[in-house]
């Protein structure tokens, strides 16, 4: 599997399956009846895009929305992120700052703002996305979580169970650096809120 198909899956399962829970056996499915080495690429391919989006840039645009609160949940977040497809995880990842102009972060802004009840398919986590793969691998080879990650590790993959950003620290609490490095999005978050 190449990173065109592994796109395309995740595309086609937003296409092809109504809500989270439906997209996951969906994708389940799929890959269940894919070769061992198929789910590994599949997970690889996960991996990968995990690394890409794992930065404190990312990782301040997502606190300055009120996308994500402690460490679990940015993790969540970044898979979120995954499943909205290429063309969304490329534009965010290439410029953070343009993560306001995703619809459904800009719903979920205004339903925060508005105090709208808020379900699990609105937030911006999609925890068990990450976790498609193993559920497959375990079904498909009988093997458990610890072959499929020598797998991965054997592919030069460090599996982190937290983020690990590789890009340049900084506090993620200051007013000034977030406005400074993400610009756009402040402004957006002053207006969407009524502040100066």
């Amino acid at each position: 599997m190449d990173v065109d198909e592994f796109w395309h899956l995740i595309e086609e399962s937003a296409r092809e399956a109504v809500g989270r829970e439906a997209r996951l056996e969906w994708l389940h499915e799929r890959l269940v009846r894919r070769s061992a080495e198929d789910i590994i690429d599949f997970a690889s391919w996960m991996e990968v895009a995990r690394r890409k989006v794992d930065t404190y840039l990312m990782w301040g645009a997502a606190r300055t929305l009120h996308l994500v609160g402690g460490l679990d949940s940015i993790w969540y977040f970044y898979s979120w992120i995954i499943s909205l497809g290429r063309e969304t995880f490329e534009q965010v990842t290439s410029d953070p700052d343009t993560l306001m102009d995703v619809p459904e972060v800009r719903r979920y802004n205004t339903m925060q703002r508005d105090r709208v009840r808020r379900s699990d398919e609105d937030r911006p986590e999609f925890e068990e996305l990450g976790y498609v793969a193993v559920r497959a691998w375990e079904q498909a080879t009988g093997g458990d979580w610890d072959a499929l990650a020598d797998a991965l590790e054997a592919r030069g993959h460090v599996l982190d169970s937290l983020p690990n950003p590789a890009d340049e620290e900084w506090d993620l609490d200051d007013k000034q650096e977030s406005a400074r490095r993400l610009p756009r999005i402040n402004r957006n978050m002053s207006e969407l809120y009524g502040r100066a």
